[in-house]
């Protein structure tokens, strides 16, 4: 892949912040796109104090708060004349409460799924031939595949489950994956599964937190090394790769000849309108 321009979701992030910094080492152009712009401001100093050789200019910050719809289409808009090389769609939620967005939806859902295609929808005309397209999944998913539905949008707070909808949201968005890569055979797309990882994304903000913290933090990974999956998704010349270790394999027959993948994708067009 040529040295271009990469997005990076969710970048001031533990997760983001080692993407942002591995791509940059290799001379690659990220927009660190973030909803917290001064937490995302002090990660990019971080970054650039530890490569002195990188140009202040290859790594800069853009709004986008995957809570909104607005800010989504606002982000697309201001990338309208860029040339995007690759996209990684890193930001996640994992909500303790069940939570509404402005549009009336589920916010874990929302921003681990329907708004990530949004953002992956709205930029396709500016990802150029070839350009590569990872989306972070969760080794969580293979549990909610008898749970995800076409009805997630009806679901309402006594349905709601921390990590079970966690889990359904980037079932959804291995499903909108595989959809994607039939659709734009001409972009390599592939997902990337981290593991557990040493970062906030594994606090359940529940009273046993302390006490899993001491026994279970010291043996996972750290966000280097989670996020080696998603760099060499980005650097692959495959599509429709499940990346997780220091390995890639095909994704599971039963997802990708699941029904889902089209009606999915179909429901998705029409509450987006697109």
């Amino acid at each position: 892949m040529n040295k271009g321009l990469i997005i990076v979701t969710g970048a001031s992030g533990s997760m983001g912040a080692a993407a942002t910094k591995a791509l940059a080492e290799e001379g690659f152009r990220v927009i660190m796109a973030c909803r917290n712009l001064q937490k995302a401001s002090k990660v990019r100093d971080g970054i650039l104090s530890q490569l002195d050789e990188i140009p202040e200019e290859n790594i800069s910050i853009a709004p986008l708060d995957l809570c909104s719809r607005e800010s989504v289409r606002a982000f697309a808009d201001s990338m309208k004349d860029a040339k995007i090389d690759g996209l990684f769609n890193n930001a996640a939620v994992l909500s303790r409460d069940y939570v509404l967005t402005a549009e009336g939806l589920e916010r874990t859902m929302s921003v681990n799924y329907l708004n990530t295609v949004l953002l992956t929808r709205l930029l396709l005309p500016n990802i150029n031939d070839g350009g590569h397209i990872v989306n972070m999944v969760s080794l969580t998913a293979k549990y909610a595949y008898a749970k995800l539905g076409m009805d997630w949008t009806t679901k309402g707070e006594k349905d709601y489950s921390q990590l079970g909808t966690y889990a359904a949201s980037k079932m959804a968005l291995l499903y909108f994956s595989i959809a994607l890569a039939g659709r734009f055979p001409h972009l390599h797309v592939n997902v990337s599964d981290p593991g557990v990882v040493n970062s906030n994304m594994i606090t359940m903000n529940r009273w046993y937190d302390p006490i899993a913290d001491i026994i279970f933090r010291p043996f996972i990974s750290s966000p280097e090394k989670g996020v080696r999956p998603a760099i060499a998704a980005l650097h692959s010349e495959r599509t429709l790769r499940y990346f997780v270790g220091n390995e890639d394999k095909a994704i599971d027959g039963r997802f990708t000849s699941s029904p889902l993948v089209d009606t999915l994708w179909d429901q998705a067009g029409e509450l987006l309108g697109l």
